[in-house]
């Protein structure tokens, strides 16, 4: 599956604001983008749009749910939930980074308050944040390109590799591609099973190998779970049920934000949290592994896009054309466009169209005010006697449509197109 190339700075800490900076943990991170506009044209499934401001987006990393460092006010085992944060910026290539005693989650001193980094992003999740694969250190393609994320290219990123240790627990989403997910669902396999475990899960409870007693909110705080498993049981504590006998009810009282729907991939099946989570008295398991479970991301509340922010027609424009090169023609026609918009436009799924139907695809992002000269594919073919030239995009709606006459056309002559 394609993802969005997004180059950037990941960011630990606020010079000028430190203690109201960031807070990474072991699946989240602040990001500033080169290019803040490529962040609006990411699908939305749930709905949501960016949130974004000049100081950047967080990223939630792509399969990968750690334990959780802060959550309305409690947290999870810390040994773990710090073991995977830490092992996240080292990874990235942060070094020295401490902590303030009365503000754990926030970065009081660091070697780098920012570092460069890219993400190969698929969209927005419910709560604005990117959801991407994360790689530390710079990427030689254009920003806002398409690139296919294939088994391999996901084993290189901090992701897999948080997974693979044993540092996080996976969390698969109906968004992420299936060959991706039964590799990463592979490799966090192996770090469970391994003789001895690694990482968390040799501490791991409430799963299939045995329910974790929770007596109330502060025995949460020292157990390893499933982070899902543990977000659904703090509110329901809180609330001040004394025993886990209406956890069940509780759940199904909410099918969005509780019970989230699932697909089952052991017993091939549809189903819910409820389906697959067995509470009792004050006992509690996950009855699956997590990577058998395929979650639904939260639905799109009606009439809210899900789509980026579409191009429409005059915002790319054909500028110039040169149909007749010196010498041969095919493979050195080249068509210029200019993006007319104060944003970047992503062209990935774009294509140039002449008069006969010969068609060139375009890719990549055009910077507001930006020129890119587009060499014509071998099956597009601009005629010397004049000829149409048709913009569309990924949707195949009209952006531009240009026409040259046959005695605008010179050997090496580019055509300028009047507006």
């Amino acid at each position: 599956m394609s993802y969005t190339l997004l180059k950037g700075e990941f960011v630990i800490r606020y010079p000028d604001l430190p203690r109201q900076g960031p807070e990474p943990d072991g699946d989240t991170i602040k990001f500033r983008p080169d290019t803040p506009a490529l962040v609006e044209t990411l699908p939305r499934r749930s709905g949501s749009p960016p949130d974004i401001n000049p100081r950047g987006i967080s990223v939630r990393l792509e399969a990968v749910d750690a334990l959780e460092t802060h959550f309305e006010e409690t947290h999870q085992q810390l040994e773990n939930a710090n073991a995977a944060r830490d092992r996240l910026l080292a990874r990235l290539g942060f070094t020295g980074v401490t902590y303030f005693r009365d503000a754990p989650n926030k970065v009081e001193s660091c070697d780098q308050d920012s570092i460069r980094g890219h993400v190969l992003s698929n969209g927005i999740d419910a709560n604005g944040r990117l959801i991407a694969f994360v790689h530390p250190g710079d990427n030689a393609a254009l920003d806002g390109s398409s690139v296919f994320v294939d088994t391999a290219l996901a084993e290189q990123s901090v992701n897999a590799e948080l997974l693979s240790s044993g540092l996080a627990f996976p969390a698969f989403y109906a968004t992420l591609p299936a060959d991706l997910r039964t590799r990463l669902a592979e490799l966090s396999t192996a770090a469970r099973t391994a003789q001895p475990p690694a990482g968390l899960w040799p501490a791991s409870t409430a799963d299939p190998d045995g329910a974790a007693t929770v007596p109330g909110l502060d025995a949460l705080r020292t157990l390893v779970m499933w982070p899902k498993l543990f977000r659904r049981l703090v509110p329901y504590l809180a609330a001040g049920n004394a025993d886990l006998d209406g956890f069940d009810a509780w759940l199904r009282a909410d099918p969005v934000h509780r019970d989230d729907r699932l697909f089952r991939l052991d017993v091939l099946e549809t189903a819910n949290l409820h389906d697959v989570v067995h509470a009792t008295g004050r006992t509690v398991r996950l009855t699956v592994w997590p990577e058998t479970l395929v979650i639904d991301p939260d639905p799109a509340t009606p009439g809210a896009p899900t789509t980026g922010t579409p191009a429409a027609a005059g915002d790319v424009v054909v500028v110039a054309v040169l149909p007749d090169p010196v010498g041969a023609d095919a493979g050195r026609e080249v068509v210029t466009l200019l993006n007319a918009t104060a944003t970047p436009v992503d062209l990935t799924g774009w294509r140039l169209l002449d008069a006969a139907g010969g068609r060139t695809d375009l890719s990549g992002a055009l910077p507001p005010g930006g020129v890119t000269q587009v060499t014509a594919a071998a099956t597009m073919s601009l005629g010397n006697r004049g000829d149409q030239i048709v913009l569309l995009d990924a949707a195949g709606n009209l952006i531009d449509k240009v026409d040259y006459r046959a005695n605008q056309v010179a050997p090496g002559r580019t055509i300028c197109i009047g507006r």
